[in-house]
């Protein structure tokens, strides 16, 4: 499986000139070489080698970094192409797709540049890399990074590596091959995951773990986001950006946590771990304006794909279920109807009198589907996840 590492460089003054001219240069071609693409309609990665190959030399970019660009500008188009093909981006003709079809990709100056190992080459031992820049070749570059980290890169690395720029700082985000752990093939049941906003995840086991304290830094960080747009002064702008990330590094630390407790409990039980397929939820759900920005700002994708990348790493198998009727559902004698949820947090079934928590009623029904879901051989295959460990 794959996982990705990020180190932070520590460039000197001159360095950082070099590496701003860099990504500049190269972000610079990408988004004109999009703008030919998109204006051609060829954006396969053969169309555009044939395109533009020679006009990147000319430019100063040297044959490695220049058939990245050309990679990073189809690459950009693969994933709209897809999703206008299933519909995801509305029918054609609508004002969504007209939005999503109307103009060319353009890259921000300081996005990420892929470099293989004919352009970075790691000294792990001296914690520096030598990076090809435009230049010409930097060497005695800086990194640091935890130990964990720098382990995992010194056993694992392989492939690609991204060089990237936030906030004034230069990281590396690096390709690790990590093997996976000896697979459970015969799990003793499944431990079910509900997915939501008051609890971020409740288990089927009984453990809630409650999202109310994270929504209400949230609600705080929205406040304070809109108090300093609309006092828009230059120290207030300089606030918003420190802020900037701040919310979401919060949540991928909380993920990481319960994700790391929910795969350890199933490890240690012998069980497997069933998941919602929440795929395209927010397309589906249709909710007021106050509801949408809540809705919008839950991280249960980066929590389930934790859950995932986890659960493969230690060998324990996930399986995704149908998300429908878990929640009106009941547990023990499955009868469905709307009114079995007269509240939020209370589940009542109005056939058999069974009364639970209703996160933890849908948890059953998810460890249920989940059983029923291997039993018929149709376990998830979990794809390659490249993630910051």
């Amino acid at each position: 499986m794959k996982l990705v590492v990020r180190v932070k460089l520590l460039p000197t003054p001159e360095q950082t000139v070099a590496l701003e001219a860099t990504l500049r240069a190269c972000n610079d071609a990408a988004s004109r070489l999009s703008i030919r693409a998109f204006e051609s309609g060829r954006t396969s990665r053969a169309a555009l080698q044939a395109l533009a190959y020679a006009d990147l030399k000319a430019r100063g970019l040297s044959a490695q970094p220049a058939l990245h660009v050309l990679r990073k500008v189809a690459d950009a188009y693969t994933a709209p192409r897809a999703n206008l093909k299933a519909g995801n981006l509305g029918r054609r003709g609508s004002k969504r797709y007209g939005r999503a079809t109307g103009k060319a990709v353009v890259f921000r100056p300081d996005a990420a540049q892929p470099f293989d190992d004919r352009c970075l080459s790691w000294q792990l031992d001296e914690r520096t890399v030598s990076i090809w820049t435009t230049s010409g070749r930097m060497k005695g570059l800086a990194f640091t990074g935890q130990g964990e980290q720098l382990a995992m890169l010194t056993a694992y690395r392989k492939g690609e590596s991204d060089l990237l720029c936030r906030d004034g700082r230069w990281y590396l985000v690096a390709t690790c091959e990590i093997p996976e752990g000896a697979r459970n093939t015969d799990p003793d049941g499944f431990v079910g995951v509900d997915l939501g906003i008051v609890n971020i995840a409740t288990t089927s086991t009984g453990i809630r773990h409650s999202g109310r304290r994270l929504n209400r830094r949230r609600k705080a960080d929205r406040r304070l986001r809109a108090k300093l747009e609309r006092k828009g002064t230059k120290s207030a702008r300089r606030r918003a950006k420190r802020h900037a990330g701040k919310e979401a590094r919060r949540a991928r630390d909380i993920n990481h946590k319960i994700s790391k407790r929910i795969v350890a409990e199933a490890q240690r039980t012998d069980r497997g771990i069933a998941l919602e397929d929440l795929t395209g939820i927010r397309e589906r759900v249709r909710l007021r304006k106050p509801q949408r920005v809540t809705l919008h700002s839950w991280s249960f994708r980066q929590l389930g794909t934790f859950i995932a990348y986890k659960a493969q790493r230690a060998g324990v198998p996930v399986v995704y279920v149908d998300p429908a009727y878990t929640s009106r559902e009941c547990s023990r004698c499955h009868h469905v109807d709307r009114r079995n949820r007269p509240s939020q947090a209370v589940f009542v079934c109005q056939a058999c009198g069974f009364v639970e928590h209703a996160d933890l009623n849908s948890s059953h029904n998810i460890a249920a589907r989940g059983w029923w879901t291997w039993v018929r051989g149709a376990e998830s295959q979990v794809p390659a996840l490249t993630l910051t460990a």
